[in-house]
């Protein structure tokens, strides 16, 4: 797996808030492996689930990959984070 460096965490994340499914996804794969950024098994579901409603069809194996790692109310939270994320205009 290639290395994620803090310049490109911070180019994907000015692409997430405009949306950018591949951002999204790539965020969601640095969350889960602690690249570039601190390990977040929460926040990386969140990044997959808004990647997968985006057409990311690697961020859904992905999301369900880390929720059989997760409990039920860490799940819940990801989701929740996800429907407050896209409730912020970031359509």
């Amino acid at each position: 797996m290639a290395v994620i460096d803090l310049s490109a965490i911070a180019e994907f994340e000015i692409e997430a808030r405009n949306g950018k499914p591949t951002a999204l996804y790539q965020l969601g794969l640095a969350y889960s492996t602690g690249q570039g950024v601190p390990l977040d098994l929460i926040t990386a579901h969140k990044y997959f689930n808004l990647a997968a409603s985006r057409g990311v069809s690697e961020a859904r194996d992905w999301r369900s990959e880390l929720a059989s790692q997760m409990s039920p109310t860490e799940v819940a939270e990801a989701q929740r984070l996800a429907r407050a994320w896209i409730a912020q205009s970031h359509q």
